[in-house]
Formats: C-alpha cells, structure tokens, sequence
C-alpha cells in the first residue's frame, strides 16, 4: 500500500466519529443480546402514553436500528454529509443540531399519531392503553390502536434528514451522486425531491410500510427551523 495513500476515515470529525461509533455499538448490541434482553422494549420509542414509553427512549431511540440496511443507508448519509456539516457550523453545533432533529422527528410522528387516535376515539389518548394482542381480532380500528400503542421506532433517520436539510441548505450547489441512481444531482435539487416522496409516502399509508415517513419530515423541518434560527450562512468558500 502506498504510504501516501489516504484512508477514507481520516477526514471524519469528532462528533460523527463518535455517532458512528455508538450506532454500531448499539445494533452489534441489540443483535448479540436478542435472546436474552428486549433492548427495543426499553430503548425503542413508543407512543408517550404507552405504558412501554420511558423518558430516555427520546434519545435512545436515535441509536437502535431495526436492520443492517437500515443503520447502513443511515450511517453512509452520517458519513456523508456529516463531517463537511460539522467543519461548517462547529461540534457543539452540529451534536445539537441532530439531537435536536432526532427529537422534532418523534414529536412530529407523535402529533400524527395523535390525530389517528383522534379520528378513532375523539381524544388524543385512550383510558386504557395497556392493549393486549387479542385486540388484533377486533378489525381494523382496534388494529390501528394496538399498532400505535404497542409499536416502536427507532432508528436515526429522523436525526440524518436534518442533517440531510441543513447541508443542502449551506451547500446547495454541491453536486450528490446517489447509490442507486449515479448521475451527479446539486443537493438544493435532490434533498427536497427525496422530502417530497417522504411526504407522498406517508399520505398515501400503503399496506405493509412500516416506515416512519412523517418522522423524517419532522426531523427535515427541524433541520430547516434550526439553520434559520441560528442564522446559518453558506461558507465562501463553498463548492
């Protein structure tokens, strides 16, 4: 190997470094010890009136990955776009910035959840929210309560859509090259493109799609509102 041969983790920030690190370490986690301790049963997030719901899970869940195509499309965005972020706006900055969309993204989720519960029950939360499986045989309706109540989310996705936004935001002409499409797109033009069929994806409620949609929306909007509110300009020097 040549010795002037760069490793492509050199250039990698402190603060995506260290995300990188503890994402995997979770789901390395989460795989070893599925046998004998639930880790989405407590670190998962569930509906906030869930009797599975626990303060720290609005972190937690940040962490936890439901798949090895999941945590790797997000940590690949993290990899990505992270460190040119956090070069931009700083450590401290940036950290707070992806917690913060981490946390909008299941706020959003929750509001939209909420508003299913409403349109079943007239309020917000049920009386008795410790459904049990047998509510699987009352149709439709009580399908949608337990699916709400007993279902958890994880995942970053909602933390890199954020991030997603506020790079696109300060670089947009920079031009993306996607996986699966390899023709070089300028980020102003291809992060709202994905944004719009989160959006399309999450009306449209197919059958079988587990997917938070609105989760990733909530943590693009936080990415916007934050980049605004700190008054956020693109860096001269941006190509």
């Amino acid at each position: 190997m040549s010795a002037y041969r760069q490793s492509p983790f050199s250039n990698l920030t402190p603060v995506v470094k260290n995300l990188l690190i503890i994402n995997i370490i979770f789901f390395v986690a989460s795989y070893l010890l599925r046998n004998t301790f639930d880790m989405d049963r407590w670190l998962a997030i569930y509906y906030f009136s869930s009797p599975n719901f626990r303060l720290w899970q609005i972190i937690s869940y940040m962490f936890m990955h439901g798949s090895i195509l999941h945590i790797l499309f997000n940590m690949l965005a993290l990899f990505m776009f992270g460190p040119i972020l956090e070069h931009s706006v700083g450590p401290k900055r940036f950290l707070n910035l992806y917690f913060i969309c981490g946390i909008g993204a299941i706020i959003l989720q929750w509001v939209v959840q909420a508003i299913q519960i409403h349109s079943i029950t007239g309020g917000f939360i049920i009386s008795h929210p410790d459904l049990d499986s047998s509510y699987m045989a009352f149709g439709p309706v009580a399908q949608k309560l337990y699916v709400i109540y007993n279902s958890p989310m994880v995942g970053a996705s909602g933390a890199i859509c954020g991030v997603l936004v506020a790079f696109a935001m300060l670089y947009p002409n920079m031009e993306i090259i996607m996986l699966y499409f390899p023709v070089p797109i300028k980020a102003k033009y291809i992060i709202p493109a994905y944004l719009l069929l989160e959006l399309w994806l999450g009306v449209k409620q197919s059958g079988g799609d587990n997917v938070a949609h609105f989760a990733h929306l909530g943590g693009a909007l936080l990415g916007f509102l934050v980049v605004k509110f700190w008054r956020l300009n693109r860096p001269n020097n941006y190509f």
